[in-house]
């Protein structure tokens, strides 16, 4: 993350390839770096569900996953699992939209 003019901005943006909920043009955007087994990131759950819940429509919501291979040795495994279905999702909603 860089900080310019009292504003944070992101390294990488958030962009198509980004798991996200909300309108693009909100003025709030939390990106999650989350991992499957950590039982932290499984406790934050409720918490940006109700954030989601009370902001609405001001409100974009980011994910990205960052297993921590070290600690949680299934973590990987899990955000390639998470990846695999999002892609199948998509696919499957570009070719439903041709017909």
């Amino acid at each position: 993350m860089t900080q310019e003019s009292g504003t944070a901005s992101l390294t990488r943006p958030v962009g198509k390839l980004d798991h996200r909920r909300g309108p693009e043009t909100a003025p709030v955007t939390v990106v999650e770096y989350g991992d499957y087994e950590c039982p932290y990131c499984g406790k934050a759950y409720p918490i940006v569900k109700e954030i989601e819940r009370r902001l609405g429509d001001r409100l974009r919501f980011v994910f990205r996953n960052f297993p921590l291979t070290q600690s949680h040795p299934h973590a990987e495994h899990a955000a390639e699992a998470a990846e695999a279905a999002a892609a199948s999702l998509s696919i499957n909603r570009r070719s439903t939209m041709r017909i």
